[in-house]
Parts: structure tokens; C-alpha cells; sequence
């Protein structure tokens, strides 16, 4: 086996030399190829460079037609080569000639050769390239070959991402390893981003592939392996996951891939090669990256997930650094990019620095979307592969309007955003001179616009936007971004704060709002079959009354003297509401025994965002001061819609004749029985929703900060009759009949509204 492996080894320290050498990038290629050539004892090896349109073009070859290089270019679909790269897998064949996808290439002149061995160029399981052997001889190589020449491809994808070969190509036909991309995803926070790339789990860089010590080398990777397995192991005995439950299987599965003996047989020979064990770690996830990515298999591809963090895991074990970036190391245009990302780790960076946000997961209604909108800063979500298309320092492109992402954009890509950047600039100038214009459309009708918020960073608007009050603040975010449970205090303290700022203005504080897809990371996670119709927000703080007392308290304490707006989410019944309702009283029962200064006035209401609540509208009115509809959870609870999935969140209009039905009939009740309605959902932050809404008779709106200025635009220039007296017969002709949606755009363009 020594003698064997030898060639390898020696190979990969004469590569080391020869990149350490200061010769031209061309020169490097000519060398490497004639290297692997006499260490494999072939007639042939070729490097294939993937370019930026797709095909394949020959750098570098010892054995073939020297004029050939740069000349030979053939389509990914084309060939022996084409299908290395396509398929992103090893072909070893001993009589290529004969296999139905070979392509003969005249200039070449490897007509005479029958043994082929082609290996991708991969890095993070993107196809860069192909690295080919071949030999007149009919045989089959190795498997000792074979891990030979990947294990030399891994160093070209090394010099092939550097850009070190960009100089010899020609223009539009550089390598695809540095090309510009233009990726789709969701928009979940509008605004335009400039700026480079932040890795929020950056990968581990390699920089030292080739082992001095292979002895050293396994040992290293041997006790990285231990540490990590029992690294995993203290995590499950701790306390709050020892317990059974569904994230209990989800860290049994995890731990069980750092057992894997198919796993850690890969690792230990890509050492055996001559590799470091970091340069190791980074070989085999890459292979296995670029095989799942090609599966449709949705659990396959969920378990990539995996693989990529228990990699990254063993990388960090490997190099003793931490997986968060430094925040000293932030560049002035930060874009974050990150798989999935909660709220609290957004807000760990320095906000001064942010421009912007990608994420693999995550919709417009994740709480780490809220948070980047109350940041002001843009993001789109689901970007698939983000993180494995991106290096630091990239400059990247978020359009979170569109929730497209252009990454390395050309210059007139660049100059196109500079432009839109300065646009939306003139525009928000525009927005602010409308800050103290009355909120009134043209036919004299006040529509009040408010804020939707939820931390403090949110308050500065208020100002900013001229809102006329906060029609929603989310009290979960407090909770969800903190390490601890917040005491009674703290949330008192935000109370405060929040009533301070608002000075005169309105506020209507949401009571606890967690549970389904909410999860406090201090707080044990419940199973659920269906955790969106679950143990959440107003069933969870009736079922621990401790806790929505607690809350209850700090509100009422924090607005003496003055009037306190709370409301319920997700109430199903009355007798909900009258449970939640009761609480309050006895609160301030007890305040008022302890001789506590009380809030001038407290008015309770209830989110509408249950279909159920639509059939006991009579007796909610009796009893609530006012209502406030969450047009997100109804919309997603009356079509069984999961709004986060892609797969039918998209399925149904927001804005059909259902849902603008059992919104008119929740707005007329409210103006029957004298009591307010807002509408705080999504629907009202887009200014054709807020068209329909007021259209429907709707005249309190609670939006996005960002949101206010557009809305504010468009309304001052609409007849509110007119656009009800067009809404009207629409949702009311037979479903399906009438795109309301189309009617509404049309009916703007001919106004003259910006929507």
C-alpha cells in the first residue's frame, strides 16, 4: 500500500512547489498537467475550464495537440468531458471510444487514446472544471488513481476560484468560477442593498492542502472526530433536549452522521492521499455537496444541511475558530448571507454597517424579515445555494422589492442599481415632504396610517414617517431576542419606552404572540403534528396565566396616566377573549389594592385572524373596544395555506373575492357597532392591498415603516368612492370570475396612482 499511495504523495508536494513558484498562471497549468502525467504514468492529462456561458474550454494539456488549448470548446452537454462536469461525478472508462457520449474533437488528436479518467474540478460543490488522464492502453484506473487526480483537482479549484486565471481568458469567455450570477428568490424586506459579501457561518479557508506529516495528519483528524462526537454527546444529555421529542430525533439524526463509518472512511483516506485533514474535510464535503444538489428528493436535500454544519463543525474543531465573524471585521456595506438566520443574530451586528440580507430559508413573514425591516435594510429569502455560490468580499446586489440577487454584477448591472439606489432616494425625499400632509384622499376621506413595530429600533419612524401612531407592536421580538426569559421588569422597562417616544401618538400593544413556528430558544419546543393551528399565542398564555399576567402587569405600570391600547392574537372564541379580558381586570384589581398608579384608560381588543371569529362577530363587538385584523394568519388560515411554504403560499391571491369578502364583513360589523377596526397584516404595506382596503371601508392601516411613504403617495391622490363603487360588484360576482387583481392595476394606471 506505501508503494502505491507514494506517487500521490510525492505529486502533491512537487504541486505545492510548483504553485509556489512565481511563474505565470499559464506557465503553473503546463507544469500541473505535465506533473500528473508522469506521476500517473498517462499520455494525456487535460484541464477543462468551465466559462461563464457554459461551455468548456481546454487550458492546459500534456500529450494532446499543444495548439488546441484555448481553441477546444465544446458544450456541457457535449462529450465524455461535458458529462464530467454535468453530472459532477468521476467516469472511468477503459475503451472510451465506444461509450455513446464520446466526442471526437480532430484538433486534439486523441483519436489514438482509448483509457479515460475524468474528474470534476469542484469547490463547495460547484463545478468548475475537468481534470482528464488517458492512455492509448485499454485499462481501467485504480481507485488509488482516481482518488489521486480528484484530490490534484481539488488544488486547481483552488487557483481556478482565486480569478488567478481570468487573465488568459477572453472577453465573455472567463471562467465561470468568478461569474457574475443572477439568482430569484422571495422578497421579504423591500429596499436595494450594495455592497460585499458576509458569510454568517463563513466557511473555514484553506489555505495549506498538501500534509507535510500524513501520520500527523490522521492524528489531527482523529481527535477533531472525538471532540466534536462529544461536543454532540452534551448536547443531547443536557437538560432541555433530553427529553423526547421531535428535536431530540433531530439531534439523534445529526449525532448519528458524525458515527457514520462511510463518512469517516472517506475523511481518512483523502488523508491517506497526502491532503491536511482540513483540505481533507473540505474534499469530501464538497463531493458530497455537488451529488445532493443535483437530487430532487427534498429529504436529501434537507440532509445536506446537515452534512454542511457537521463539516463546518469538524473544520472548526480542526482550526480552533469560531464560526462567527468578527464584528471589527465587518466591511462599511455588509451583505449577510446565511442559510436561515434568527432575530437576534441579525441584531448582533453593527447595524451602522448593514446593507443588506440573502437567506437560503426564510419568507416575508419570518421574524428575522421583521427585524430587517425595521433595520431599513433590504432582503430576499429563498436563494438557493446562496452560501455555497458566494465568497466573502464578493460584491453582491439585493433587490428586496423583487428578491433578486446579483452577485460579482457586471458594471452595467452596478450602474443600472446606483441609478434605482439614487431613485429611491429622490423618492423617499418625496415621502418625507408628504411627512405633515394630512392623510386624506381626494374625495375628503382621513385614512390613518400607522406603524407596524416590535423593538426599539422600530421607534425612530414614527417621526421619520409622520405615522399617526403604532397600530401594532409585536411584544414576542423582546422575547425572541433575548438569551433569557425577560423579567417582569425589563418588560416594563421597554413598555416604557415605547409609550415615551410615542409621546401623544397611539399605541396597541399585542400580548405574547409565540408558539408554532415562535420558538424562544430558552423555552422547551412542544411537538406538534401542525404547529401553526397549535399550543400559540393566546392559548399558550391562557394555559400559563403566570406568564400573560406578568405581561399584563409590566403594560398597565408602564402606562399610567395615559390611555393603554392591548389586544389578543388568535382568538377563536369569546370565551377566550373573556378569560384574556378577565386577566386585565384583575390586574389592575391589584394594582389598584397597592396603591400602583393606573393607566387613565385601558382599552382590550382582539385580533381577527381566525376564520372562526368571523360567526361570533356579534358578541365580540359586545365585549372588545376595538378590533384589529391579522390579515396574514386569516389569509393562511382560509385557504390551509402554509405561508412559508413555496410550494402553495403562492397558490392563492391575498387579494380574491374570499378574503376581501371576510374582510369587508369584519369592517362593516366594526362600523355597525361603533367600534374601531385596523388592518395590521402585510396586506396594507403594498399600496394596491391598501387600494382594496379602502375600498372595502377600511381607514386605519398599520404598515412597514418603509411602507408609509407609498401608501401615504397613492392615497392622496385617489377618490375613495370611486374605487369602492368598483370593488363593490367585483367581490361579489361568482368566484373566479373576476380577476380583482388586474381590475384594481387597471383602475390605478387610469387614475394616475402610483402603485
Amino acid at each position: 500500500m506505501r508503494g502505491v499511495l507514494g506517487g500521490p504523495r510525492v505529486l502533491l508536494r512537487r504541486l505545492r512547489e510548483v504553485m509556489a513558484e512565481p511563474v505565470s498562471a499559464q506557465e503553473r497549468l503546463d507544469k500541473i498537467v505535465v506533473l500528473i502525467a508522469a506521476n500517473m504514468v498517462a499520455e494525456v492529462c487535460s484541464a477543462y475550464v468551465l466559462r461563464v456561458d457554459g461551455t468548456l474550454e481546454l487550458y492546459a494539456t500534456e500529450g494532446l495537440n499543444r495548439q488546441a488549448v484555448h481553441l477546444t470548446v465544446m458544450r456541457s452537454d457535449e462529450g465524455l468531458v461535458g458529462l464530467v462536469a454535468r453530472e459532477a461525478r468521476s467516469i472511468n472508462l477503459s475503451d472510451a471510444q465506444s461509450h455513446p457520449a464520446f466526442s471526437y474533437r480532430p484538433e486534439t488528436g486523441e483519436e489514438i487514446y482509448h483509457s479515460f479518467l475524468g474528474v470534476p474540478i469542484l469547490r463547495a460543490g460547484n463545478t468548475l472544471g475537468v481534470l482528464v488522464v488517458q492512455n492509448r492502453a485499454h485499462r481501467t484506473y485504480s481507485e488509488e488513481e482516481e482518488e489521486a487526480l480528484q484530490t490534484t483537482a481539488m488544488v486547481l479549484a483552488e487557483m481556478i476560484a482565486s480569478g488567478e486565471l481570468s487573465a488568459l481568458a477572453r472577453p465573455g469567455a472567463e471562467p465561470a468560477a468568478r461569474r457574475a450570477l443572477h439568482l430569484g428568490g422571495q422578497a421579504i424586506a423591500d429596499g436595494i442593498g450594495l455592497g460585499h459579501v458576509v458569510l454568517h457561518e463563513p466557511r473555514v479557508v484553506v489555505t495549506n492542502f498538501i500534509a507535510d506529516d500524513v501520520q500527523k495528519e490522521l492524528q489531527r483528524l482523529e481527535t477533531a472526530i472525538d471532540a466534536l462526537r462529544a461536543d454532540l454527546d452534551l448536547l443531547l444529555e443536557r437538560g432541555d433536549v433530553a427529553d423526547d421529542g421531535e428535536h431530540k430525533e433531530v439531534l439523534e439524526a445529526f449525532r448519528m452522521f458524525a458515527y457514520d463509518r462511510g463518512w469517516l472512511h472517506k475523511l481518512r483516506e483523502a488523508v491517506v492521499t497526502g491532503l491536511t485533514a482540513e483540505a481533507a474535510v473540505e474534499r469530501v464535503q464538497s463531493d458530497a455537496r455537488a451529488r445532493m444538489l443535483r437530487q430532487t428528493d427534498p429529504y436529501l436535500r434537507e440532509r445536506l444541511h446537515d452534512l454542511d454544519d457537521l463539516a463546518n463543525r469538524l473544520m472548526r474543531q480542526l482550526t480552533g475558530k469560531h464560526h462567527a465573524p468578527a464584528r471589527e471585521q465587518l466591511p462599511d456595506n455588509a451583505i449577510i448571507i446565511a442559510r436561515s438566520m434568527g432575530p437576534a443574530a441579525l441584531l448582533d451586528y453593527d447595524r451602522s454597517r448593514l446593507r443588506g440580507l440573502v437567506l437560503e430559508e426564510g419568507g416575508p413573514s419570518s421574524h428575522v424579515a421583521i427585524v430587517a425591516r425595521a433595520l431599513g435594510i433590504a432582503a430576499a429569502g429563498q436563494i438557493d445555494n446562496a452560501t455555497g455560490l458566494v465568497d466573502p468580499g464578493d460584491a453582491i446586489i439585493v433587490d428586496g422589492s423583487s428578491g433578486e440577487v446579483h452577485v460579482r454584477p457586471p458594471p452595467d448591472i452596478e450602474a443600472a442599481y446606483a441609478e434605482k439606489v439614487r431613485f429611491r432616494a429622490r423618492r423617499q425625499a418625496q415621502y418625507r415632504a408628504l411627512r405633515e400632509a394630512p392623510s386624506v384622499t381626494k374625495d375628503a376621506e382621513p385614512v390613518s396610517l400607522m406603524l407596524n413595530a416590535g423593538l426599539l429600533v422600530d421607534l425612530p419612524h414614527l417621526a421619520e414617517s409622520g405615522a399617526a401612531g403604532i397600530g401594532l407592536f409585536r411584544t414576542e421580538l423582546q422575547f425572541m431576542v433575548a438569551a433569557a426569559f425577560p423579567r417582569t421588569s425589563e418588560q416594563l422597562s421597554l413598555y416604557r419606552s415605547v409609550l415615551q417616544i410615542a409621546g401623544e401618538l397611539p399605541v396597541t400593544f399585542r400580548t405574547l404572540d409565540i408558539g408554532g413556528d415562535k420558538v424562544l430558544p430558552y423555552m422547551r419546543a412542544v411537538e406538534e403534528e401542525n404547529p401553526a393551528l397549535g399550543w400559540r399565542a393566546i392559548r399558550l398564555g391562557l394555559d400559563r396565566p403566570g406568564l400573560l399576567r406578568s405581561q399584563i402587569r409590566a403594560l398597565l405600570k408602564a402606562a399610567e396616566g395615559r390611555e393603554l391600547r392591548v389586544m389578543f392574537p388568535m382568538v377563536a372564541s369569546i370565551e377566550e377573549f373573556d378569560r384574556a379580558k378577565a386577566m386585565v381586570e384583575h390586574e389592575l384589581t391589584h394594582l389598584r389594592r397597592h396603591g400602583h398608579s393606573l393607566p387613565e384608560r385601558v382599552q382590550v381588543g382582539a385580533m381577527v385572524e381566525v376564520p372562526a371569529l368571523l360567526y361570533q362577530l356579534d358578541e365580540l363587538c359586545a365585549r372588545a373596544d376595538f378590533l384589529s385584523v391579522g390579515s396574514n394568519d386569516l389569509f393562511q388560515f382560509l385557504y390551509a395555506v402554509d405561508r412559508s411554504n413555496r410550494r402553495v403560499a403562492d397558490r392563492f391571491d391575498s387579494l380574491s373575492g374570499p378574503v376581501l369578502r371576510a374582510l369587508k364583513a369584519i369592517v362593516d360589523k366594526g362600523r355597525a357597532c361603533g367600534k374601531p377596526v385596523t388592518l395590521c397584516g402585510e396586506l396594507a404595506s403594498k399600496p394596491i392591498g391598501a387600494l382594496a382596503l379602502i375600498g372595502l371601508g377600511y381607514r386605519l392601516l398599520s404598515l412597514t415603516p418603509s411602507s408609509i411613504g407609498p401608501v401615504k403617495a397613492m392615497l392622496l391622490d385617489l377618490d375613495a368612492r370611486k374605487v369602492q363603487s368598483l370593488l363593490g360588484p367585483m367581490i361579489e360576482s361568482p368566484v373566479g370570475s373576476v380577476a380583482i387583481r388586474d381590475r384594481l392595476e387597471a383602475f390605478a394606471a387610469a387614475e394616475g396612482l402610483q402603485l
